[in-house]
């Protein structure tokens, strides 16, 4: 018998009910929730996204001022700004940074030196919004990737200002050049909190003047308020903050003067630096080799790079300011001098020279094979007698020596308006027992002293202080600050600031022994070592040749040029101010591996003077051919 089986439906209404109440109170919670977030979206967070939404279509695009441009005392411009398109990568916003490159390079030419310089620039300018992967685009490639910019986001050509320096090479160690702003930079920008001022700036000063005055010649970063699009490119302008251009620098330097100095150079390298005495205004400053500054700005590529760095000749070393070299006979002026202040010497004391000075049995040798008989101090000066400086150290003392000469600030940063100046070094005891660790290299002995006195052993000076010593002498022992910077323009107001002359010391120093002094080192020019070198010169000036040893030369053996390795042989030195009676400019010469003063040196002093004095500028350096052996 089969049972039929009935349905509750009671049951089943109430359960249908039941989820019927279920699912409503979920959408209504769920409706809650939407409208308690409408509520806190539109209402409570409105400010907040209000904000966020004007950003998205509102950027704030930095303006980078004009850099100012630096000039020579005559107006002529050593660096100065241009503007060119350039194409840049955003490299945040381009999803495969190597596959655009390929792309754009169908249309724009891209060249593998560009790919190189872009993949560096990727990992020394982190953090960098665009990079460029070419500069200076032709009309004819903006109109090509114009055409086919919608094909490449994150890639857009800009309008930016280039420097330039339009007498390459010349007087390149003086301005020094721009680069690529680097973590070393930005940690510069940063402790001065000058982050703001940086935005949209790439580049910085890196070296020299450009380095030095960056904060003046960068100027004041301005602002454009610009509506953006969905892909983020401009619309229109809303508001603009115009920036502040740069100051320009008017430098005391005399380019035709520093491309005199340059050309009389040549080939060989060394450094020369001449200064106004009276105001200390420097009219050249001269490294040689150079280099070219136009490289550094773009990112300069490898093989540039390569060059200049292992070059053997080390053109981007500015020997004026960081290359120490022994002064040589150079020094003797200054050691007769100090003979005659502290009264270890009156001028008509003579000695006899037979060419050597024995001490501590050795024997001290005259660059003058039999020596210069009778010697007093004119002619200890004009014909360079070392056996003379000899004996006048070994009476000193180095402890009065370096006390002495540290007045004319030998061995001590002059302040010149530059960064990267070496100290150099005059010796002492103090010095040599803060320089040495062991007992036995602190002691002085008193043979040290005796090679100190003609401008060896360890004295170790830049052509920069001998430069400056040079011009206080002339200036009857009145220092000043060396300086590059005439004077600072405004380039808004017209309003100049001008960098007064600062006197630093007068040495007291007795006149009738500055002017003992300076009648010897005419002589020098007219009967002695540099009278070659100024022979029928139209005015009268004061010199000294000098010599200084790169290589010791064993006891016994006799120095022969033609002998010794080009980079071994002696370095050339020549000091010289101008005219006599007043001078208006003192300068010193080295020639690295130049052999004697009087043939590499004294020349190209002469040729600045004639320039400097007389106007007189030479189709040719006329080089000196002698083989005698000046002492100095």
């Amino acid at each position: 018998m089969r049972f039929t089986e009935f349905r509750n439906t009671e049951r089943d209404l109430y359960l249908f009910q039941v989820r019927i109440g279920v699912a409503g109170a979920a959408v209504m919670v769920a409706f809650a929730i939407l409208f308690a977030r409408f509520i806190y979206l539109q209402v409570i967070q409105h400010d907040y996204y209000h904000t966020k939404a004007e950003e998205n279509r509102i950027s704030i695009v930095p303006i980078t001022p004009n850099r100012g441009n630096i000039v020579d005392r005559n107006g002529a411009v050593l660096a100065r700004n241009y503007s060119a398109y350039t194409l840049e990568i955003a490299p945040g916003k381009v999803a495969d940074v190597e596959t655009t490159i390929n792309e754009l390079a169908a249309i724009i030419d891209i060249r593998p030196s560009h790919r190189n310089r872009f993949k560096r620039l990727l990992i020394e300018a982190k953090g960098a919004e665009t990079l460029p992967i070419r500069a200076r685009l032709t009309d004819e490639e903006v109109a090509r990737f114009a055409a086919n910019r919608y094909r490449f986001h994150g890639v857009d050509i800009r309008a930016r200002l280039f420097r330039q320096y339009p007498f390459g090479e010349l007087a390149s160690h003086a301005l020094g050049y721009i680069g690529r702003i680097n973590d070393r930079d930005l940690t510069w920008i940063q402790e001065r909190e000058l982050q703001a001022n940086y935005k949209g700036t790439d580049h910085i000063g890196k070296t020299g003047l450009e380095q030095s005055y960056e904060r003046e010649l960068h100027g004041t970063t301005g602002y454009e308020q610009v509506e953006v699009d969905a892909a983020g490119r401009g619309v229109r302008t809303l508001s603009r903050t115009a920036p502040t251009s740069g100051n320009n620098l008017v430098l005391t330097l005399d380019l035709a003067l520093q491309e005199v100095v340059e050309t009389a150079f040549g080939k060989r390298r060394g450094a020369l630096v001449a200064i106004e005495p009276s105001t200390g205004g420097i009219l050249a400053l001269v490294s040689r080799p150079g280099y070219d500054p136009n490289l550094f700005v773009d990112g300069i590529d490898p093989a540039s790079w390569d060059e200049l760095n292992t070059s053997l000749d080390r053109p981007l070393t500015n020997r004026a300011l960081t290359g120490v070299y022994p002064p040589g006979s150079t020094f003797k002026p200054f050691m007769a001098l100090a003979a005659l202040e502290t009264g270890k010497r009156v001028p008509t004391q003579v000695i006899s020279d037979p060419g050597y000075f024995e001490f501590g049995g050795r024997r001290f040798r005259d660059s003058r094979v039999g020596g210069h008989g009778t010697v007093d101090m004119y002619k200890s000066i004009v014909v360079s007698s070392d056996t003379y400086y000899y004996m006048l150290a070994n009476d000193m003392g180095i402890d009065a020596i370096s006390r002495f000469m540290g007045q004319f600030g030998f061995g001590s940063r002059t302040g010149v308006d530059m960064e990267g100046e070496a100290t150099g070094v005059l010796p002492s005891q103090e010095w040599k027992q803060k320089r040495f660790r062991r007992p036995d290299q602190q002691k002085w002995y008193a043979g040290e002293t005796i090679s100190v006195g003609i401008g060896q052993g360890y004295n170790a000076y830049t052509p920069l202080q001998l430069a400056v010593a040079m011009a206080t002498l002339a200036n009857n022992g009145v220092m000043f600050k060396p300086h590059l910077v005439k004077y600072i323009e405004n380039v808004n107001t017209g309003e100049r600031r001008f960098v007064e002359p600062q006197p630093l010391k007068t040495i007291p120093l007795k006149p009738e022994n500055i002017e003992i002094i300076k009648r010897a080192m005419a002589g020098v020019n007219i009967e002695g070592t540099g009278a070659r070198a100024f022979a029928k010169a139209e005015y009268t000036s004061g010199g000294k040749t000098g010599t200084a040893q790169v290589i010791a030369i064993k006891a016994g053996e006799k120095y022969v040029e033609s002998r010794v390795a080009e980079r071994h042989r002696d370095h050339a030195l020549f000091i010289a101010f101008a005219p006599l009676e007043a001078p208006k400019i003192a300068l010193a010469v080295l020639v690295e591996n130049g052999g004697f003063g009087s043939v590499a040196a004294a020349p190209i002093a002469r040729v600045v003077l004639d320039y400097y004095l007389l106007g007189k500028k030479p189709a040719k350096l006329a080089v000196v051919n002698e083989s005698a052996n000046d002492g100095g």
